[in-house]
């Protein structure tokens, strides 16, 4: 069974997501952007041991508290390498949102399509969804039907592509392509906001929807 706890972070309520294995108790964090305190609040709860940290785009409110949460765990941190430029402007990024600047991000792996990250017998597929960002990734967990978006899909709406690395052409074709792609059951984590499905962002979500 899947342990699945999420919790707005930061100044811009970005989702992190704790996700552990019950039986073995490994487990990899998503995106912990900030309050890395109360992240390891809810490892402790659980008792889990965190074998990595998966980051979806190098943007602040994403990677933010990674290298905070990579002391206090030891886990690397992961990120597709097409953000790099992106994780050596977050100074840049810290000033747009009035934040301090945080430390440098070291990334341990890159990660891409068709790899794997997991933790105990919880399996995600890597897909590289760039159009947010040149780099983001969304993690689909197939056998609990869940992805975690990042900035890519959100309830209602798409990820912004006016920021540096952002095009809409490719978030769009990444939506079309690689999103809509999967079973309409599909449970959405977006990187802000509320939970969704695939269905239902197929049936409403005024971007995708076929005109």
């Amino acid at each position: 069974m899947m342990i699945h706890e999420m919790l707005p972070v930061g100044p811009l309520q970005c989702n992190c997501s704790i996700i552990g294995d019950e039986t073995t108790h490994e487990a990899m964090v998503i995106d912990p952007g900030d309050d890395i305190e109360d992240v390891l609040a809810i490892i402790r709860k659980h008792g889990l041991q965190v074998k990595q940290i998966v980051i979806t785009h190098a943007h602040i409110d994403h990677v933010g508290g990674a290298m905070k949460l990579r002391t206090a765990t030891g886990a690397p941190i992961l990120l597709n390498q097409n953000d790099y430029a992106l994780l050596k402007m977050l100074d840049v990024q810290a000033a747009w949102i009035g934040m301090a600047t945080p430390d440098k991000v070291e990334i341990d792996h890159s990660i891409a399509s068709g790899e794997t990250v997991s933790a105990g017998s919880l399996t995600a597929s890597v897909m590289q969804t760039p159009g947010h960002t040149e780099g983001s990734i969304c993690l689909y967990f197939p056998t609990e039907k869940t992805l975690i978006a990042g900035d890519t899909l959100f309830a209602g709406s798409i990820g912004r592509t006016d920021l540096p690395g952002g095009s809409y052409q490719k978030i769009m074709r990444s939506l079309h392509d690689t999103v809509l792609a999967l079973p309409d059951e599909t449970v959405v984590i977006p990187g802000h906001g509320p939970v969704t499905t695939i269905g239902e962002e197929r049936l409403t979500n005024p971007f995708l929807i076929k005109r």
